[in-house]
């Protein structure tokens, strides 16, 4: 996302002249490949539905009214944030978030040292208040990426209650910051000034092609601060893609920012919620009371599904679907933008997305579907990718006799081929031959109907679950990494209107029979 910040930012500036330079500018990363929640890969998460508003909102418009505030209290520049996280939180009644200092800025929010080790974690220079306030400006000394639990004790990273200053709250509020025995400050969003993005703007004209991954976090906010090092540009241990060049850019982004100031804006009564993985999504959706309460998030939301009322105990997720009174959802699972069938039964902890299931089916729990179009040759086709809510699609060998370390819904890969009857060669993967994973492995039927291309596809799920052969030769397959080169967008915004439509069609039925 570093690579992708600083191509947006170009063609702003090719676009707007100098002009820009007096712009506000909300910068958000779509979300990639999204291989971790396949389901939001297609058209990116920063349109994930979520399961509230009537039509349901998307993370796009969830962002848009968190930071409604933030313009008013900024000097141009550029907030950039991710698609895939919420932040909430309460600050003093006249207090207001200001991105007004040079260098950069961002948001800090107590978090534990676990958490920690998934986040960037900041090094705050030291404080003089005794008291911990909703709202702090603080500065920081360095920036620590997804570091160890013993990195942020070796940098002093872990911080230590003090004393909660007692603000004006609103009438009634109770602020409900409980700060654990020892956390640290953790990342979010954060902020550049003009200045800082010409100099980054100039050092990405100057290179021309960019010919490695850098990460917008990891490799800008690890150079800032007085206590940053060159260290960290040789440590590639949490790089997705490797490759040759990247040390000698990172050391050279190093030196472009070093020196530069960065600005922390402490929020000590706040939450940030990630929702970038198959177990957040559905941990978030259905279990959390705490985030469902926060945001007012919905069990069934803008859907038809008379089986339960949305008082019902039942903590499964409906978002913009029609089901069948008869078919049932388990606790736990999310079904979105999809049509079950009275003879459908989904388990625990399913994600259906996109689909269309009229047939008997029984999904078992952790199932994960998803239905895409494909224009193929300008033909309509579709597949679906099915495989286990659990499975690890980045995961990656480098040969073909390694593909037994894979697994496929929990069994050995090499023997969910030998199900379906399908051979071990080069040409059983797209893209990268020497970077082998479920990502890029073809195993998922081409079809002419979205029902064909759902049945088909859990067809071959189920021989796997009951170890029962089912040959997928006859079929031309592609792998998830094709579907997605070959996705029709508009269809499948298509599909989605046509359940839109009918489920508007049926409220205003059911408003005048009860009128």
């Amino acid at each position: 996302n570093g690579g992708s910040t600083l191509c947006a930012l170009r063609c702003l500036e090719k676009l707007y002249g100098d002009e820009w330079n007096s712009f506000t500018i909300l910068l958000i990363h779509s979300g990639g490949y999204s291989q971790r929640l396949p389901n939001a890969s297609a058209l990116g998460k920063i349109f994930t539905a979520l399961p509230f508003g009537s039509p349901i909102y998307q993370m796009l418009e969830l962002k848009l009214a968190m930071y409604i505030d933030f313009p008013s209290h900024m000097n141009p520049g550029i907030l950039v944030t991710c698609a895939d996280d919420i932040e909430l939180y309460s600050i003093g009644e006249s207090e207001y978030i200001r991105f007004d200092k040079p260098g950069f800025t961002a948001l800090a929010h107590p978090s534990s040292l676990t958490v920690g080790t998934t986040h960037g974690v900041f090094v705050l220079e030291p404080f003089n208040y005794l008291e911990h306030r909703d709202l702090e400006y603080r500065s920081c000394h360095r920036f620590l990426h997804k570091p160890s639990i013993e990195k942020m004790y070796q940098f002093d990273a872990v911080c230590r209650p003090r004393n909660f200053f007692q603000q004006n709250f609103a009438e009634g509020y109770i602020p409900s910051l409980k700060l654990d025995p020892e956390y640290v400050y953790t990342d979010s969003l954060f902020y550049m000034d003009h200045k800082t993005a010409k100099k980054l703007l100039a050092f990405y004209e100057k290179i021309g092609t960019l010919n490695c991954e850098i990460d917008a976090y990891g490799d800008f906010l690890q150079a800032l601060g007085p206590g940053a090092t060159v260290e960290y540009t040789r440590n590639t241990s949490n790089v997705t893609k490797e490759e040759s060049e990247l040390v000698d850019m990172r050391q050279r982004i190093f030196h472009l920012l070093q020196g530069t100031s960065l600005n922390v804006v402490v929020l000590n009564n706040s939450k940030f919620y990630h929702i970038g993985t198959t177990e957040e999504y559905l941990f978030h959706f259905t279990s959390d009371s705490n985030l469902k309460s926060e945001l007012g998030l919905q069990s069934i939301a803008f859907s038809i599904f008379p089986a339960i009322s949305e008082c019902s105990s039942n903590k499964s997720c409906i978002i913009q679907s029609i089901l069948d009174s008869r078919c049932s959802v388990a606790p736990g699972s999310v079904v979105e933008y999809s049509r079950l069938g009275p003879d459908v039964s989904v388990g625990e902890n399913c994600i259906i997305s996109g689909s269309y299931i009229i047939t008997t089916a029984v999904l078992s729990a952790h199932t994960f579907v998803c239905s895409l179009s494909l224009k193929m040759n300008r033909y309509l086709k579709y597949s679906t990718m099915a495989c286990g809510v659990q499975d690890n699609l980045k995961k990656n060998v480098k040969t073909l006799s390694d593909i037994k370390l894979l697994q496929f819904f929990g069994v050995c890969f090499l023997s969910c081929l030998d199900i379906w009857n399908l051979k071990v060669t080069e040409e059983l993967f797209s893209g990268n031959k020497t970077c082998l994973s479920l990502w890029n492995a073809r195993i998922f039927p081409v079809c002419s109907s979205l029902s064909d291309s759902v049945t088909t596809s859990l067809k071959m799920l189920n021989a796997v679950q009951k170890k029962s052969a089912f040959s997928l030769n006859k079929y031309k397959l592609l792998s998830i990494e094709e579907m997605l080169f070959y996705k029709d967008v508009e269809d499948m915004i298509t599909y989605r209107e046509q359940i839109f439509l009918e489920i508007t069609l049926n409220r205003k039925q059911s408003d005048l029979e009860t009128s």
